[in-house]
Formats: C-alpha cells, structure tokens, sequence
C-alpha cells in the first residue's frame, strides 16, 4: 500500500493562564485529570490536578499515496487479521511468552484507595539536591471546594522553608516518585524518575590533556555567554519553519532549495575559543551601548 504523511496542529491554540481567582483557576483549563488528598503527617489538603504543560509536537495523518486520501488506524489480531471492535478490547499483561492476564476496571477497585487518590509525602528536601535528569512531567495543584485554607499553608510552609515535598502519588494507573513545590503562588507536582529508571552513562573512554589556557578561553566565553533565564526568549523556531514550509507547499508556492550538509572539518579548538570569546565580548559591549543610550 502507498502511504504518505500530512500534519495536523492547531495553530492559535492558547496556554491555559492562572490568573484570576484566588485558588488560580479561572475556569478556562481542563477538567482536572485526578482529584485526591495531599497526605503530610496528619494533615490532609485536598486538591485537583490539572496538567501544567503540553506538547506543541506537530500530529501527522497516514495518506494513500495515490490520492492523498485517510488511511485508518484498523485494530485487527495478529494471528488472524481480523478486526476487532473497541467494546470486544481489554488490556492484559504478558506474565510469560504467549499468555496474558486480563485487567478490568473493577480489579483496579481492589486497590488500595488511599493508595491511589494520595499524594503521600513521604520526606522534604532541598530542590538543589535534585538533579534534573530525574524530573519528568510537572502538574498543577488546585484546591478542592474546602480545602483553600490547608492548600495556603501548605505553600506557604514550602515557600518559607524553601523545601520541596518528595512523595509518592498514582496517575493513569502508574505510582509515580514525585517532587512538590511552590510555584507562582501554586503547588506544581513534578513526578520523577525512580533511580532504577535513570541509566548510568557509559564512560568517556582515552585521557584527554587540557591546557589551562583552554579552560580558562572556554570559561570566559562561558561567561560572555550567561543572562538570567528567561523563558519567554526561546521558541521552537524548527516547528515555525516546518509549518511554513507546509503552508506554502499547500498553496503552491516555490519551496527553498535544500540545504546541503557542511564539512565536517574539525577546527583548531584554541583558534576557536578565541574567536568566540571576542565575537561575544564585542556583543556584550554593543549591548551595554544600547543600555545606556536607553537610560
């Protein structure tokens, strides 16, 4: 079968906002994906939780070829072929090669329900303590109709001590080691890796002798190099070009030409580090300019 791809985005899409009410919710987000109980020795702070980002990845469909027409995503049997309806669906897991289990609905209410509608902390810590590496996706905290006071004193508690709650919490059928913290007046609930997750890196092989003149020219572009960070200043600028690019191929319009690939020579490094570290001090000096004609 002859297949192609085509996007599919939403272009003027907006980021849910928390601003407004004095819980941070507007009404303008989605209906909250979990609601449950936060658990810190004997006080308990219910709360929603809302999903704090979202991916601006670009969705494409599978086309016939031929005529640019939909192909289906069909869910047939591997032995057979055959397709099968989605009420006729269950989810299983694999206990040895060849047999599954079933899973239904009312086994997951044989669970323990503090265990999955609680977000048990179980330490606190200093978030410079955790490497990033371990962080995985962040969530929005909102109070529950009652439960305003708790949520307040909670945040208030973290942002004084400048601690990060480290616990446990089950979403979407997985329980999820998890950091929660202040954030712009809000619990965000970032979950994280456990340590088995997190592979060690391989080593770098071969002893590599560094000058000091290299480390001390690397660390002052380094330092040419730093701002505060800030956000807003960076964009997906290769998502931008990929949709222009489909917009005028949709319109027809004449397409840039191909970029060919450079050589991959590899530069003498101090010669480098040199001309980068002056092509950066004469940046932050131009910059410094326009500063202090603004003022």
């Amino acid at each position: 079968m002859f297949s192609t791809l085509i996007y599919r985005t939403r272009l003027n899409r907006k980021p849910a906002r928390l601003e407004g009410r004095e819980d941070g919710y507007d009404g303008g987000m989605p209906r909250p994906i979990w609601t449950g109980t936060i658990s810190f020795g004997l006080v308990a702070v219910p709360v929603r939780m809302f999903s704090a980002t979202e991916s601006k990845e670009l969705r494409f469909h599978f086309l016939d070829k031929r005529d640019l027409q939909p192909i289906g995503y069909d869910k047939v049997r591997r032995d057979s072929g055959e397709h099968v309806d989605n009420e006729d669906i269950v989810r299983g897991f694999e206990v040895e090669k060849g047999r599954y289990v079933p899973l239904e609905d009312e086994d997951l209410d044989r669970l323990d329900i503090e265990l999955t509608k609680t977000i048990d902390i179980l330490d606190f810590a200093d978030l410079d303590e955790i490497d990033p590496v371990y962080f995985r996706k962040a969530y929005y905290l909102l109070p529950q109709e009652g439960g305003e006071k708790a949520y307040r004193l909670l945040v208030r508690a973290l942002e004084e001590t400048e601690k990060v709650g480290i616990a446990k919490v089950v979403i979407r059928k997985k329980q999820h080691l998890a950091a929660l913290r202040p954030w712009e007046g809000i619990l965000l609930l970032e979950t994280m890796y456990y340590a088995d997750e997190v592979r060690q890196p391989e080593k770098v092989d071969g002893q590599v002798g560094l000058r000091k003149p290299e480390v001390e020219m690397a660390k002052s572009l380094v330092e040419n190099l730093s701002e505060p960070f800030d956000p807003e200043k960076y964009d997906d600028t290769y998502r931008k070009e990929l949709l222009e690019l489909l917009r005028a191929k949709a319109e027809g319009e004449p397409l840039p030409e191909p970029q060919a690939e450079e050589g991959g020579e590899v530069a003498d490094l101090m010669a480098a580090l040199r001309e980068s570290v002056e092509r950066t001090q004469k940046k932050g000096r131009r910059s410094r300019s326009r500063a202090k004609k603004a003022s």
